[in-house]
């Protein structure tokens, strides 16, 4: 959604980097660089026109002029006043008292309204809720039976009385809604309301009617992020004829520009809730203005990768994924099918890859990601015996081309699959026994001791070497032997060593009376005992 304005936002912050200090100018230049970037988002002008008066004012503040690294200092600026155009803080359903709590949907035909219903009810329901849809769009073909196929996929009851295609009064239905819902405990009630292809009198005073009979506690509209500046029109005109709480954006994993989302808040004055982000009824969740600026500006998303691993994941399945990469075993083909599967749960590779910090730079290439080409992977393994998954070494030519054959790939697919597993394999273990080149070892998984024991028999080994000269060899010889004989004549005590008791000097020991040197002891009356 975002991409044009991430990378010509991303285009400007990088001609401020390495600058000691910012100028005038180049505050101006910049300043005029992403008025450029938002208006080709289809940003609104007076959001524009704000953003860029807030941004200039900051830019010549003290923050800037008086910080080490006035460029990242500018980044921040455009950060924090992104998140406050988007909303400033994520904004939460309002519980109403008594439940249930009812939560009526308002948008234009098209704008994706049953299919985002359906995407509620089924987040709801993952917080342990019990809520309930209500099919009030009663005009549109089908609509009633497109909301009970959703519902039938979200594992949520529908509330749909009337047939519809014409029929029926949603005003009606929508008031035995509430009822129907406290008399089967459920404690949300999500309506569904109708339509049109333009704002029109009738539209605007069946939704009127439908929230003067239910009192909801949310009014949500629904808007579609791909059509532009004529979101902003359609929001202003169901503010003025209804009225909202909050709005709802969908579709915002196309390739629009995106300045829908920066505009609305601003001009409406109401929050964005929640974001749908694909098709999927799992792509959806509360929208969340400092991740969304984050995005736009490149710096990832990793709160929601982890929120999103978090609901993917239980904890055994965590646990038993750091034990097998912890053991002292192999990492095997089986625990590279068990960790693959994991993230392909999360959803598609190329939506996990832009949430991490950087990967703008790398747009191309994460967009070439097929989640096909795990499927193949995974075809591959599951066609190799239990006895290859342990010890792929076993895979020789014949069982290739069997493996091949039985998962519909060529014979180099199942090559390349194992020699990049042999690689991946490889650095493990070295990050097991001593960390990376340049890098310490991991914590718990050994390989410190090798290390330090390596090291200290290198520097034992390390000492004074023989010249390969001969010249140069005898000359060294002769001066160590000179060093040995002067350490030799000056004595422990002259050398700093410890200093010894009288008679032990450095020459020749003192002996003790009739044991002088070169005078004999006196043995005259020394006699050996008689033998028994």
């Amino acid at each position: 959604m975002f991409e044009t304005l991430s990378d010509r936002l991303t285009s400007v912050f990088s001609s401020l980097r390495g600058k000691g200090r910012l100028s005038e100018e180049d505050i101006d230049k910049t300043a005029r660089e992403i008025r450029l970037a938002l208006l080709e988002a289809d940003v609104a002008l007076p959001v524009v026109r704000a953003f860029i008066a807030k941004v200039k004012e900051r830019a010549r503040g003290e923050e800037v002029s008086k910080a080490l690294n006035p460029a990242q200092q500018v980044i921040k600026i455009v950060n924090e006043e992104l998140v406050e155009i988007l909303g400033g803080e994520t904004r939460e359903i309002r519980h109403a008292k008594n439940a249930p709590t009812v939560i009526m949907l308002a948008g234009l035909q098209g704008s994706g309204k049953t299919t985002l219903a359906g995407k509620i009810v089924k987040w709801l329901a993952d917080q342990r809720n019990t809520p309930l849809l209500v099919a009030c769009d009663l005009q549109r073909p089908n609509a009633v039976t497109q909301l009970q196929v959703v519902g039938q996929r979200a594992s949520v009851p529908v509330f749909a009385p009337q047939p519809g295609n014409g029929v029926g009064d949603p005003v009606e239905v929508a008031r035995q809604s509430v009822e129907h819902a406290r008399l089967n405990n459920n404690n949300f009630v999500i309506i569904d309301t109708a339509g049109r292809l333009g704002v029109d009198a009738e539209m605007m005073q069946q939704a009127a009617d439908i929230r003067d009979a239910v009192q909801p506690d949310e009014i949500l509209f629904v808007v579609d992020a791909m059509i532009g500046q004529d979101a902003v029109n359609t929001a202003q005109a169901f503010l003025d004829g209804v009225g909202y709480d909050a709005v709802a954006l969908t579709k915002l994993d196309g390739d629009a520009r995106g300045g829908a989302a920066l505009s609305i808040r601003h001009i409406t004055g109401r929050p964005i809730m929640f974001a749908s982000t694909g098709e999927k009824l799992e792509d959806f969740d509360l929208f969340h203005p400092d991740r969304m600026a984050s995005r736009i500006l490149d710096m990832g998303d990793v709160l929601t990768l982890i929120e999103q691993a978090q609901r993917t994941f239980e904890q055994d399945e965590v646990e038993e994924m750091a034990g097998a990469l912890a053991s002292d075993t192999d990492f095997t083909l089986d625990d590279f099918l068990k960790q693959m599967q994991m993230v392909r749960r999360m959803g598609p590779i190329s939506n996990l890859l832009g949430m991490m910090p950087g990967m703008g730079q790398m747009r191309d290439q994460i967009n070439d990601v097929d989640d096909k080409d795990l499927d193949r992977i995974t075809a591959i393994i599951r066609s190799m015996t239990p006895g290859e998954r342990l010890n792929p070494k076993l895979i020789n030519g014949s069982r290739r081309l069997r493996i091949a054959n039985g998962s519909g790939v060529q014979v180099s697919d199942v090559n390349g699959l194992v020699t990049r597993f042999f690689e991946a394999q490889k650095m493990l273990k070295q990050m097991k026994n001593g960390g990376m080149p340049g890098m310490p070892g991991m914590p718990g998984m050994g390989g410190g001791k090798k290390k330090a024991a390596k090291a200290q028999a290198k520097k034992v080994k390390k000492g004074k070497q023989r010249s390969g000269n001969p010249l140069k060899a005898k000359q060294q010889e002769a001066d160590r032997a000179a060093e040995r004989e002067r350490r030799r004549e000056e004595g422990p005590a002259e050398q700093g060593g410890p200093k010894l008791p009288p008679g032990f000097g450095g020459g020749a020991p003192t002996l003790p009376p009739g044991f002088g040197g070169g005078n004999a002891p006196d043995l005259s009356d020394f006699k050996l005992p008689k033998q028994k």
